[in-house]
C-alpha cells in the first residue's frame, strides 16, 4: 500500500483526487491540505510515499514547496496543476509524472501506475539489498570497532571492498549515495544518507550538508560556505551543519 497525501488549495481539485484515489486499490490517502504550510507541519512528524502537490498556491508554489523537502524523506511526487509552462520545473525535480488539470480518471491511473511500478522496484531493491549483505549500521560499527579499515558496497551488481581512507567525499542523490574516491572514481549504491552518515566512524567522516558527508582526512581548508579537499574539489556547508564543522575545525586545528 502507498500512503499518500493531496495538496490544492481549489476543494472542487482536492476531492476529485481524493475520488479518484478512492478507486485505486494500492492508494492510502492519510490526509489532504488546502496549503503547503500546513502540509509540511504535517510530513515532519509524518511519513508517506507519495505527494499529490499543485503548483499554483497562495502561500508557497507547489515547485518550492517540494525543492524545500528534505532530500532523504522526499517522497514521490505527482504534480497537479492548470498551468502546462511549469512541467519543465516540475521534472527537474524528478517527479514521477504531471497532470494537467481537467484530468481524467485513465491519466490520473496511468500516473499512479508509474508511481507504483517504481515503489515495487525501489522495494524490491531494498529486500535484495538486504540478502546481499550489503552494508548496514550495526555491520560498519562492529567493523569500526574492530579497527578494519574497509567497508563492503553492493554497485554495479557486484559487492565491492571499500577503504575507508580512499574515500574522499559522500553524495546523495535520491534514495542512492555516490562515493567518490581519491583516485577520481565514484559508485553509486541504494543507501540513505541519514544511515550513511550514522554507520561510517565519526572521528573519520562527518555530514556538512544534507546532501554531502565529508572523510574529516580529507579536509584541506574551508572558506565561504565551502568545504575545500585534497582532490581539488569543494563542497557546500549546510547551515544546520557549520556550527559542528567549525567547532571540530577549532579544536583540532589551533589558529596561529
Amino acid at each position: 500500500m502507498i500512503r499518500c497525501i493531496t495538496i490544492d488549495d481549489e476543494p472542487l481539485a482536492l476531492k476529485q483526487i481524493k475520488n479518484y484515489i478512492k478507486r485505486i486499490p494500492f492508494l492510502s490517502l492519510e490526509a489532504e491540505f488546502n496549503n503547503a504550510s500546513e502540509a509540511r507541519r504535517f510530513l515532519e512528524t509524518e511519513s508517506v510515499e507519495l505527494l499529490f502537490v499543485d503548483i499554483n498556491m497562495p502561500d508557497i508554489s507547489g515547485v518550492e514547496f517540494v525543492r524545500d523537502l528534505d532530500d532523504e524523506r522526499r517522497p514521490m511526487i505527482i504534480f497537479t496543476t492548470a498551468y502546462s509552462e511549469y512541467a519543465i520545473e516540475g521534472f527537474k525535480l524528478d517527479a514521477v509524472d504531471y497532470l494537467l488539470k481537467p484530468f481524467s480518471f485513465d491519466e490520473f491511473s496511468r500516473a499512479v501506475n508509474k508511481a507504483n511500478s517504481l515503489y515495487e522496484l525501489y522495494c524490491s531493491s531494498l529486500q535484495a539489498q538486504d540478502s546481499a549483505g550489503v552494508i548496514s549500521e550495526a555491520e560498519v560499527a562492529d567493523e569500526n570497532a574492530g579497527g578494519n579499515e574497509y567497508i563492503s558496497i553492493k554497485a554495479d551488481y557486484k559487492v565491492s571492498l571499500v577503504r575507508l581512507a580512499d574515500i574522499v567525499y559522500i553524495e546523495s542523490d535520491s534514495e542512492y549515495v555516490r562515493l567518490h574516491f581519491t583516485d577520481g572514481s565514484s559508485i553509486m549504491t541504494l543507501f540513505r544518507m541519514k544511515k550513511m552518515a550514522v554507520a561510517l566512524p565519526s572521528d573519520m567522516f562527518m555530514r556538512v550538508h544534507r546532501s554531502f558527508i565529508v572523510n574529516l582526512k580529507c579536509v584541506t581548508g574551508y572558506a565561504r560556505g565551502r568545504v575545500y579537499l585534497n582532490n581539488n574539489e569543494y563542497v557546500p556547508i549546510g547551515e544546520n551543519y557549520k556550527e559542528q564543522f567549525i567547532s571540530y575545525v577549532s579544536k583540532n586545528y589551533p589558529t596561529l
